[in-house]
């Protein structure tokens, strides 16, 4: 991939979810909402603070992160969607 997020934003790849229920039924795309977690895979080099010094971002990349429904802004990079949000956005981090 050969883009890279400024400051605080990151890129996360969404992760699929399962289209099965545990019985076996078959959900519809028109029955599920977009899925609320994925990965990072790209991350800038962190906010500027006010004295010019950069504040690291929390989130690295491989990170597993839980972020708000209807956060970030949809690009498309080499045919694959993916979610560019700032660290703010992000809710949690799955360890």
């Amino acid at each position: 991939m050969n883009i890279r997020p400024l400051h605080d934003r990151v890129i996360i790849r969404r992760v699929e979810e399962e289209k099965t229920t545990a019985s076996g039924l078959i959900i519809p795309d028109a029955a599920t909402e977009k899925p609320l977690e994925g990965v990072v895979v790209a991350t800038g080099n962190g906010k500027k603070s006010d004295n010019g010094d950069n504040i690291a971002l929390d989130v690295k990349i491989d990170d597993k992160v839980l972020f708000a429904q209807f956060a970030g802004t949809e690009i498309k990079v080499d045919g694959e969607t993916l979610l560019v949000m700032t660290e703010s956005d992000i809710v949690a981090i799955i360890e």
